[in-house]
């Protein structure tokens, strides 16, 4: 039923989330994939409450995404944001969940976005 590469990543993402954990001080920064967005969420698991979201699909992102041209550097852009909407909330240093997913691609291009916004993981 379920195709092998999802197995693969259902079985890799609770083997990481084993080892991740976001307090209130550090949040979990973990990122979805679709088949044309990304979306990503700054998550404390202490109180199980999202703190900040953002995606490919957000209002604010809404003028500079026209002006981009392929998945990775909308990505990037995506990054910038959840960076910028985390040091509002006076958030400094996260920890990178990559939900199962490879880093590589548009995984990659979220983190390093979060890095040049500041973030730390």
């Amino acid at each position: 039923m379920f195709s092998r590469k999802s197995n693969s990543r259902s079985r890799s993402k609770i083997r990481i989330r084993k080892k991740i954990s976001g307090t209130t001080d550090k949040p979990r920064l973990t990122v979805y994939r679709s088949l044309n967005n990304v979306y990503a969420q700054l998550i404390d698991d202490s109180t199980g409450k999202t703190i900040a979201a953002a995606s490919s699909l957000s209002k604010e992102l809404a003028e500079s995404l026209k002006n981009q041209k392929g998945k990775i550097s909308k990505s990037k852009l995506v990054g910038n944001l959840i960076a910028k909407k985390a040091k509002e909330k006076n958030i400094e240093v996260v920890v990178f969940d990559r939900n199962g997913y490879r880093y590589h691609g548009r995984i990659q291009a979220i983190a390093e976005g979060a890095r040049e916004g500041g973030l730390k993981f």
